[in-house]
Order: C-alpha cells, then sequence, then structure tokens
C-alpha cells in the first residue's frame, strides 16, 4: 500500500512542478519580448532593494497594522514552506514525520513555531477579506478593471490560504491524536501549540476514523499546495515570486530623473550644426520614439507588470487620481499586463507573434490617462514591490507626441515657446528681465 502512496505522490508532485515550470517559463518567455534596459546598477544596490523592499517590505510600513498583518501572511508563506519539504520527503520516501528523529527536541519547537504562523495567518487573511468585502477600503474597490475576474482574483486566494492552513492545523491535531493512542508510524512529538485545541474535537474518534482523517489533510494540503503554486501564473498574487527579482533590478536612479533619449538629442545637434549631420550612405535607419506597445517597452517595465499586486497604492497616492482625472496607475499597470498576455497567447497559437492590429497604446491605454500625469514620482514612491508605471507612461507619451504629434494645444504652443524662446513662456529672451525694472 505505501509503494502505492509513493508513486501516486510523485506522479503528482511530477505533474505539478512540470506544469508551474513550463507557466513560469512562458511568463520568462514574455518579460523577455521588451527590449534590453539600458540602466546600470551597482551590484550593492540591487541587494539593497532586495533586502529591504522584498525580504523587509519596508515601503509597507507606512500602514503599521496592515503591515503587520501581510508580514505574518508573507512569513507563513516563506517559513510554513520549509514543512512542505518534509512533506515531499514524506511523500517519495514513504516515511512519516521524517525530521522528527533527526531533528530530535528541536522539531516540536519548528512545528509549534508553523503552527503559531498558520494560526496569525489565518486572522490575518480573515482581516483581509473583511477589508474587501465589508469594509469596503475604497483602494481595493475602485473601478479601474477591478470588477469581474481582479476582485474574484483576490478573494479566490485568500479563501486557498484558509483552507491550506485549516488543514495543516487538523492535520497536526489527528496526528496528535493518533500520538496519544500509540498508534503505529505516528511518532510521538509531545502536544503542539495550536492543533491541540482541537484535539477535543476528534478525541472520540476511533483510529481508523483518525488516520482517515489525517491521511485526508495530508494529502489535501499538499495536493492544494500544487494547485496553489500553479494559480499563482494566473494571479495577481504571482507578485509572491516577482517581488523578489523586481525589487532586485529596480531602477536607483534619483527620483525625477529621466533618461534622456540620445537620439533626441542628436536630431537637435544636427539641426544646429548640420555639418555634421550624417550624410544618406551613413545614417541610420530611422527609429521609433517612444513606446506604442509592449515591444518597445523594456523588460523591466514588462517585468513591473507582472510583479503588480493590484494594491492600489499607487492610485490612492496619485494626485490626478484623486482630482477624479482618469489616469490611474494600478490600471497602466494592469493593462500592459492585459496586453503582454494576449501577445504570449498569439505566440503560443500561431508560434510567432503575428500582428493583430492591437497596441498598448489606444487600444489598451489611452491618450487621456497619460496626459494626466503629473510625473510626480507619487506611484513610483507607493509601490512597495519597486514598480514604476511612470516609466511606462513616459515612454508612451513620448510616442504620442513625437510619433503621431498628438497633443493638445496648449502643450504645442509650450512646445513652440520653448523651441523659439527657449522657456515655456511666450516671451523672447531678450525681455525676460524686463520685470525687474517695472
Amino acid at each position: 500500500m505505501h509503494i502505492v502512496q509513493q508513486v501516486l505522490f510523485v506522479i503528482i508532485a511530477s505533474i505539478g512542478i512540470y506544469l508551474f515550470a513550463k507557466n513560469m517559463k512562458a511568463i520568462r518567455r514574455n518579460i523577455l519580448l521588451g527590449k534590453k534596459s539600458d540602466v546600470d546598477i551597482p551590484n550593492q544596490e540591487k541587494w539593497r532593494n532586495l533586502i529591504l523592499n522584498a525580504f523587509g517590505q519596508k515601503k509597507m510600513f507606512s500602514n503599521p497594522l496592515v503591515a503587520i498583518l501581510h508580514l505574518f501572511v508573507y512569513l507563513g508563506f516563506i517559513i510554513i514552506n520549509i514543512e512542505i519539504i518534509e512533506i515531499i520527503l514524506d511523500g517519495i520516501s514513504g516515511q512519516h514525520r521524517l525530521f522528527a528523529n533527526l531533528l530530535g527536541g528541536l522539531y516540536p519547537i519548528l512545528i509549534n513555531s508553523f503552527e503559531i504562523l498558520a494560526f496569525l495567518v489565518l486572522v490575518s487573511v480573515i482581516v483581509f477579506l473583511a477589508r474587501r468585502n465589508f469594509m469596503k477600503v475604497k483602494r481595493l474597490n475602485q473601478g479601474e478593471l477591478l470588477s469581474g475576474w481582479p476582485r474574484k482574483d483576490a478573494n479566490y486566494i485568500l479563501y486557498f490560504e484558509i483552507v491550506l492552513m485549516s488543514l495543516f492545523l487538523m492535520m497536526n491535531a489527528a496526528d496528535s491524536c493518533l500520538q496519544d493512542l500509540s498508534a503505529a508510524h505516528y511518532t510521538h512529538t509531545g502536544e503542539f501549540a495550536i492543533s491541540q485545541f482541537l484535539k477535543p474535537l476528534l478525541s472520540s474518534l476511533p483510529e481508523t476514523a483518525l488516520i482517515i482523517i489525517e491521511r485526508f489533510c495530508w494529502w489535501a494540503h499538499i495536493i492544494g499546495i500544487f494547485v496553489f503554486m500553479n494559480y499563482l501564473p494566473y494571479s495577481k498574487h504571482l507578485h509572491v515570486i516577482m517581488a523578489f527579482p523586481n525589487s532586485y533590478y529596480a531602477n536607483v536612479l534619483p527620483q525625477g530623473k529621466m533618461n534622456n533619449m540620445p537620439e533626441i538629442q542628436k536630431e537637435v545637434l544636427y539641426m544646429m550644426q548640420p555639418e555634421l549631420a550624417p550624410t544618406s550612405q551613413d545614417a541610420a535607419a530611422p527609429m521609433n520614439f517612444g513606446a506604442k506597445d509592449i515591444f518597445d517597452l523594456s523588460w523591466k517595465n514588462l517585468m513591473d507588470a507582472y510583479s503588480c499586486t493590484e494594491c492600489g497604492r499607487c492610485s490612492a497616492a496619485c494626485p490626478a487620481n484623486m482630482t477624479g482625472k482618469k489616469l490611474s496607475p494600478r490600471k497602466i499597470m494592469m493593462s500592459t499586463r492585459d496586453r503582454l498576455e494576449e501577445v504570449g497567447k498569439n505566440i503560443d497559437k500561431n508560434k510567432e507573434f503575428i500582428a493583430d492590429e492591437k497596441h498598448l497604446l489606444h487600444d489598451y491605454i489611452t491618450a487621456e490617462e497619460l496626459r494626466a500625469c503629473t510625473t510626480c514620482n507619487a506611484c513610483v514612491e507607493a509601490c512597495p514591490v519597486s514598480i514604476s508605471p511612470l516609466d511606462i507612461i513616459i515612454q508612451l507619451r513620448r510616442n504620442l507626441v513625437m510619433e503621431e504629434s498628438n497633443a493638445p494645444q496648449e502643450w504645442n504652443m509650450m512646445f513652440g515657446n520653448i523651441e523659439n524662446n527657449m522657456a515655456p513662456w511666450k516671451f523672447s529672451p531678450e525681455d525676460r528681465d524686463a520685470w525687474t525694472i517695472s
């Protein structure tokens, strides 16, 4: 019987790991559809961002209560998964609590810490469900793309965590009852910190029933982990994985400093000094300015899209959004990810990208949204996982203005003044100091 369970476990684990690896490979391919990023980040800065923002969740602590609850869930995800290592090894070897004898007195301490974390995760997740569905926290219920699947997705993952933690605690409670009965294969580990309070529900059951409950919870828990793992690539909760590389590769340029386009600088130079312009033989092929579709963005922009938690902190901090403008930085990231996913499906179907007459600009993100941005960097500062919606906005807006000549009349007047007067105002440079003598 044990060999049948071992073979079944290996098959289920292999399928789960294979599907997860396949999905992550597709996501990696989609991210690499972006252009090479020119930002050179020192290694010490990369590690600093990773430790402070991904592991330390530094930006979350602008709201201490939410940060602490999120920290419980985060630690639960990271640390309780250590327990999965034992479950996997048990499943492969046919053993039960393989680490109990190896770790001795340390084992109960480890399991008790897992149980306390599991309980804290349960409490935190219930609070998060209440905030989303009963307290109706504004940033979690604003309109942009959040109705339908995104709202359901947020709830599904919380339900999933409740089920997984409950199965873990019930499994330990049944295991503890079996230890009291000195059942075969159930190693004595002592009372568990949290699941001992569930034992009265089970203590009157016969040994066979307890074994069925313990085995059911064991199998449901590990299969649930594999299902959860393969659900992540289709969910906004992919950020539990992507937050780490995204923080590592975060831009560390001073906020407000934009990347100039050397091509534009050269065009201005050639206009002022025509003799420096390349001849027709030497001239490079015309290039596109800014970004029109995901292929024009950098791979880091596309990684940002997959890392978005849809938490809405960026939109809540956005002054344009506060004043009723159509712009929402969260929607910018969600739309970028939607377009990227559509392109990925196109490639899966056709083995290469076949033009579909759609683009990120206009079809997913409108000119009205882009024009509302004040480039204040509030969204970048607010993001807990080092995403920059502003970088995407700037590149799309550059395409609007420089490729389509699509700008409001007020902007065109300003552009003309800058070109002719070297300032946004319609005053000759010679008259600029006239106010000082009036």
